[in-house]
């Protein structure tokens, strides 16, 4: 039961409760994704305690901020494997999240995933993020848009912003070494329409693992022309 009582401590650290039903439906998960990347390319972290520790605790450390134990709305942009969006889904059954992703094999995984799992609260679409946010149905309806994409902020917010209610929030789940991509995201920020609330320094149980959640709120609409189109983003990002 090492791993019940390990990600136990990490949830009590946010203030959550693992129950046995819970932690069941991340161990199926851990299954489907061990099973599923011998298919298609989830994730290079494959080992069991390693899955534990740098996917499903990484994630469960986002309800260190109350924004997220208190969101009615959730999208997970780019998700790819489900992170953090699954993991948020298990631990609070109260709030619907949209998983979005640009890969058809992942969103199938995905759809998977959520059925074995019974995660009601779970909606999937496959879509580019850019185009997404240009649909009605979708932009400025989240109480949170939130990622843990590798891209950066700059680029990431673009991506993510358009998504949010005003007064919402993106939140952008970041690795140790942020400072830069900080000071170089404000003026995309400003011209999104959002500004830099907090940034929360976060561990990982019995490693030394230590991440970012970086809270920005919406303050006002985001200009119709953004995003921009596929590509743009990434060779101009804002600056």
């Amino acid at each position: 039961m090492k791993f019940f009582d390990l990600m136990s401590r990490a949830c009590k650290d946010v203030g959550l409760e693992l129950t046995e039903e819970k932690f069941n439906k991340f161990i199926m998960y851990k299954d489907l994704i061990q099973e599923w990347n011998k298919q298609i390319n989830l994730t290079a972290i494959i080992e069991d305690e390693d899955i534990i520790k740098k996917h499903f605790i990484d994630c469960i450390k986002a309800f260190k901020l109350d924004e997220f134990k208190n969101a009615k709305s959730i999208i997970d942009v780019g998700t790819g494997a489900g992170f953090p969006g699954i993991p948020l889904a298990i631990m609070n059954e109260d709030v619907k999240i949209t998983l979005l992703d640009s890969l058809n094999k992942r969103v199938n995984f995905l759809n998977i995933v959520v059925n074995k799992l019974n995660l009601n609260n779970v909606t999937t679409i496959h879509s580019r993020a850019e185009d997404g946010a240009r649909n009605s149905e979708l932009r400025e309806k989240f109480d949170i848009a939130t990622s843990r994409a590798v891209a950066n902020m700059s680029v990431l917010s673009e991506l993510c912003i358009p998504y949010v209610k005003n007064n919402g929030h993106f939140i952008a789940l970041k690795g140790p070494s942020i400072e830069g991509e900080l000071e170089g995201s404000r003026n995309a920020l400003k011209i999104l329409g959002a500004r830099l609330i907090d940034v929360i320094e976060v561990e990982v149980e019995d490693t030394d693992l230590k991440h970012n959640l970086v809270l920005v709120k919406k303050i006002k609409s985001t200009p119709n022309t953004f995003p921009r189109k596929a590509g743009t983003i990434n060779k101009k990002p804002i600056v």
